[in-house]
């Protein structure tokens, strides 16, 4: 191991952290960050391994800051709220199934379109709904998890399908989705956060049993730092974004995408 790639593992990181919880694609912003810091495609760094295990960090952040909401046997709970929190498992589940079955159908082939125009497209279309979505400034009507019914969260989980797509985001596809049928921003934000632990385990599960790459321990090393990296930013972005959401819309993300997807598209026609 060098310093060099010490240094790409810390920012990898802090993409990861921060790009993983807003609605910007994280792994478009990995396979761009990779792209620009020159990093040969079939290396380490590009592997889908990599690519998709540092999640596991991010993941963990929601576990320790939603851990009393998420855990159920919380001695502090009544029955009803015991009962409540057994339901948004169930919910969350639900909304897993699409992407669960569709995911494994298309993991390879998704993996095969995973380049820089793919990711810069997507920035864009999704930067437009976010755009769109907003200035329609629909009312919420479902406000709190308990007010979700299961076709709603079943609705909101054939969106986050979308997210297979690299530079789509899975928070992206699953709060434009959540919107559009109703939900309040900081329900569909939570709830994109819930949704993710299931699916990012499975997905990085799934990557470390059908992948051939076999890490050395230098590289083992280097992914677990980048995914202590991304735990340690995911506990500001998200701490962030949660008051962002109370007093702002998502039109400033959604431009951003368009931003950043017009810039790398004219940069891959020009160099």
């Amino acid at each position: 191991m060098n310093v060099i790639s010490f240094i790409q593992a810390c920012i990898l990181g802090v993409v990861e952290g921060i790009t993983e919880w807003l609605p910007i694609s994280s792994t478009g912003h990995m396979i761009l960050v990779n792209e620009f810091m020159g990093i040969d495609k079939g290396e380490f760094f590009d592997s889908q391994i990599f690519l998709y295990v540092i999640q596991l960090g991010a993941i963990l952040a929601i576990a320790t800051l939603y851990f009393k909401k998420l855990n159920p046997f919380a001695p502090s709970k009544t029955a009803q709220v015991r009962k409540n929190t057994w339901q948004m498992w169930f919910k969350v589940i639900v909304a897993c199934v699409p992407a669960a079955v569709l995911g494994l159908l298309f993991n390879d082939a998704m993996d095969a379109i995973s380049t820089p125009l793919v990711v810069s497209i997507m920035l864009v279309i999704y930067g437009v709904g976010f755009v769109f979505i907003e200035r329609k400034n629909k009312t919420a009507t479902v406000t709190d998890m308990t007010s979700m019914t299961y076709k709603t969260a079943l609705l909101i989980g054939l969106f986050q399908v979308l997210s297979i797509i690299p530079g789509t985001s899975r928070s992206g596809a699953t709060i434009l989705g959540a919107m559009l049928i109703g939900c309040s921003r900081a329900l569909a934000e939570e709830f994109s956060f819930f949704l993710a632990i299931p699916v990012m385990f499975g997905v990085s599960f799934l990557k470390i049993v059908t992948n051939d790459y076999v890490m050395t321990g230098n590289e083992w090393f280097l992914l677990i730092t980048a995914m202590v990296v991304a735990y340690a930013v995911s506990l500001l972005t998200v701490r962030f974004l949660m008051n962002y959401v109370r007093k702002h819309d998502f039109k400033l993300f959604g431009y951003y995408r368009i931003v950043l997807g017009i810039i790398v598209i004219l940069y891959f026609s020009l160099f």
